[in-house]
């Protein structure tokens, strides 16, 4: 078991979870049951499964939910990219958010990979 709140993937997703709520508050209202509260939920969801993992009895079980973590962050990902393309956000928050997503995507793929070879 881990203290989830000391690794660094964890405090990232959380500051990527902020930015996501921030940048989604100035989207249209017509949004809010689309992209604003799925762009939310997939930000929340990758630290919470970070989270949830690090209370899992095995390595196996943490590895899963790292791997529920990277796919709600490649999800997030691709709505942002869809965000851009239609126009809702600006091109340096499309940076400022796919520059973060990648970061926590390697360092997940990494905590992953560590937790699989040393089990």
């Amino acid at each position: 078991m881990h203290n989830f709140k000391d690794l660094k993937v964890w405090q990232k997703s959380v500051d990527l979870a902020v930015v996501i709520y921030h940048i989604t508050s100035a989207f249209p209202s017509e949004e809010k049951f689309g992209l604003v509260s799925q762009m939310r939920r997939a930000s929340i969801s990758v630290s919470s499964n970070i989270a949830e993992g690090c209370a899992k009895s095995s390595k196996k079980s943490f590895s899963n939910s790292l791997e529920i973590s990277l796919g709600e962050c490649f999800e997030l990902e691709a709505q942002t990219e869809i965000c851009k393309r239609i126009g809702l956000i600006a091109e340096d928050s499309y940076i400022q958010i796919t520059t973060a997503a990648n970061e926590i995507q390697k360092m997940i793929m990494g905590l992953k990979y560590s937790l699989e070879k040393n089990s």
